[in-house]
């Protein structure tokens, strides 16, 4: 059994610049009153990163080991975080929805759940996904507060008042993101239609289009059948856009100042 425990009607719901500072201040209550590692749910790697610079000043104990845990850490760190501790030590684990799924860190017996996650989201304004911060669904909420009774009772700390209503589900991904790369895919299996296929979801006709007409305006396309060009742009593996600023680039001699381009573009932030 996992006790839900909701920030408190008269505290308001704290504000993204806010958000860190509340995290830590109720980690250093529930590390005083609770028992057991912790597992904090934060929606980002800037929040993670936050939490922890705020919680390495503020607890001064050598038995409590801070780990962050997120997608793009090296396999070493993952598993450090992951790991059981040794006898007299406590863990405070520091997460992404990475942690959501059926892994299983020993030793937790509380979670903090700030209720928010980062999702990609097409914007048609720049032609590409950008990171929005959300709140969870209901489904994602249970799974998280799952994660203190996974070996023994536990208790879940939501940072949001009780009341809140959350969305029942999360929104599937191929109904917010671009499908420009997915279309040029189809084309290359020869499929003229979306609808041609079953779907889980069937992908909105106004984003099909949007892709097409971009796929046909950088030559990947004539109608819905793919071109040598598209092939080209397709074997690359990057967005179609940065693909066919690759190709354009190399026949203008620029092919590695193309590649750096696309991948400053398509990566992580290099700071």
């Amino acid at each position: 059994p996992v006790e839900n425990i909701y920030l408190d009607n008269k505290t308001p719901h704290p504000s993204p610049m806010q958000l860190s500072s509340l995290v830590s201040k109720i980690v250093s209550e529930v590390v005083r009153r609770e028992s057991g590692s912790i597992l904090i749910f934060l929606p980002g790697v800037r929040e993670i990163k936050n939490v922890e610079s705020r919680l390495l000043e503020t607890l001064k104990d050598n038995n409590i080991i801070i780990a962050p845990l997120y997608g793009d850490m090296s396999k070493q760190a993952q598993d450090a975080a992951i790991r059981p501790t040794k006898e007299g030590k406590r863990k405070i684990v520091l997460a992404t929805n990475i942690a959501e799924t059926s892994l299983t860190i020993e030793g937790i017996t509380v979670v903090i759940d700030s209720g928010l996650q980062r999702v990609s989201t097409f914007n048609s304004g720049s032609g590409m996904n950008r990171l929005h911060t959300i709140a969870i669904s209901q489904d994602s909420a249970t799974q998280r507060s799952g994660r203190a009774g996974r070996l023994s009772p536990g208790k879940c700390y939501r940072i949001w008042h009780e009341h809140r209503q959350l969305p029942r589900h999360s929104a599937p991904e191929i109904l917010t993101s671009d499908l420009t790369p997915m279309i040029l895919e189809l084309a290359n299996w020869g499929v003229d239609e979306v609808d041609e296929l079953q779907w889980l979801d069937l992908p909105a006709a106004s984003a099909v289009k949007h892709a097409r007409d971009l796929l046909n305006e950088l030559g990947a396309l004539q109608g819905a059948v793919i071109t040598e060009h598209g092939k080209a742009m397709l074997a690359l593996g990057t967005h179609p856009r940065l693909s066919h600023m690759i190709i354009k680039a190399s026949g203008l001699g620029l092919g590695d100042s193309a590649a750096l381009i696309a991948a400053l573009l398509s990566e992580k932030d290099i700071f």
